[in-house]
This record gives structure tokens, C-alpha cells and sequence, in this order.
């Protein structure tokens, strides 16, 4: 598995079917095959990152998930 961020194979389980990477400090989600993101805010709120994306860049299968 690798982060779609940032490319880093360092991630760690936080959830059924989510991820965390500690390289840039962004959520993964799994949800339907797709990978949804979300960048973690000081207040432990999300605010999602998706719209940054293409829709192949999400695929968990191009990701290893």
C-alpha cells in the first residue's frame, strides 16, 4: 500500500477500512473501491481533499487497497 498523496508505503491501520500516513498527515478512506482523503485538522476535525484529485489517482486497486 502507498499513500496517493505522497507516495510514502508508510501507513498505519486506524479503523476498518482507514489509514493514516504518518509522512503527510492525511486519513485514508476505503469506501466502494475508491479511497477517499482527508486532511486532519488541529481541532481533530476533517476537511476532505478529494477535489485535488483525479478520479483514477483514488482506485484502491492503483493504490495496493
Amino acid at each position: 500500500m502507498k499513500c496517493p498523496n505522497c507516495g510514502s508505503r508508510d501507513l498505519g491501520k486506524i479503523g476498518t477500512n482507514q489509514y493514516y500516513c504518518w509522512n503527510c498527515f492525511i486519513e485514508l478512506a476505503l469506501e466502494d473501491g475508491s479511497l477517499s482523503l482527508s486532511q486532519v485538522e488541529e481541532d481533530g476535525s476533517l476537511t476532505t481533499l478529494d477535489d485535488l484529485f483525479e478520479e483514477g489517482d483514488l482506485k484502491a486497486e492503483a493504490n495496493g487497497f
